[in-house]
């Protein structure tokens, strides 16, 4: 079971996804990391279907099965929340994100809910140019298909390290 979403353990046979679908959740998947990358993170929301859920896990902890990470979401009032103590609230040393994506994988589909990896990386840059690697790992997703758009029913930023870097303030 993989989130609730039968798989086999090498995904799915891409002949059974429709190319169109394929290709509009790929598109999905790097316009999110864009306009969190061109800090357009207003939009941030606005990628996930009603209901929806954002959760960054530990590898560990998600391998555990444990629900509680370090940052979760369970709605999109409360990402539109995270979105505008980032702008007004919160206060941290000003930085951005890019990040590299691995090729997408759909492993599963059940009543028209994909499930979908990517590996991806994110380098950190900080205001006086200093850039490392952020955070590693994978994206564990449950997509949907809202009036012919892609949009995650849930996504959990599944991260190598236990150790993550307490300036997350910018959405994985």
């Amino acid at each position: 079971m993989y989130g609730g979403l039968t798989m086999d353990g090498q995904g799915i046979d891409r002949k059974t996804v429709n190319g169109e679908v394929r290709r509009r959740i790929e598109a999905l998947i790097v316009d999110y990391a864009h306009a969190i990358d061109d800090d357009r993170v207003e939009e941030w929301p606005e990628f996930f279907a009603e209901p929806c859920s954002y959760r960054i896990i530990d590898r560990h902890a998600f391998a555990k099965g444990r629900v509680v990470g370090v940052m979760e979401c369970s709605s999109k009032g409360m990402m539109q929340d995270r979105v505008l103590a980032l702008r007004e609230a919160n206060v941290y040393e000003p930085h951005v994100y890019r990040h590299l994506l691995s090729g997408t994988r759909i492993v599963g589909e059940e009543g028209g809910v994909y499930a979908v990896e990517t590996s991806y990386t994110v380098i950190r840059t900080m205001q006086e140019g200093d850039a490392a690697i952020f955070s590693t790992g994978k994206y564990v997703d449950r997509i949907v298909l809202d009036n012919g758009a892609a949009k995650f029913r849930s996504r959990v930023v599944v991260c190598d390290s236990n150790r993550i870097d307490t300036l997350i303030v910018i959405p994985i």
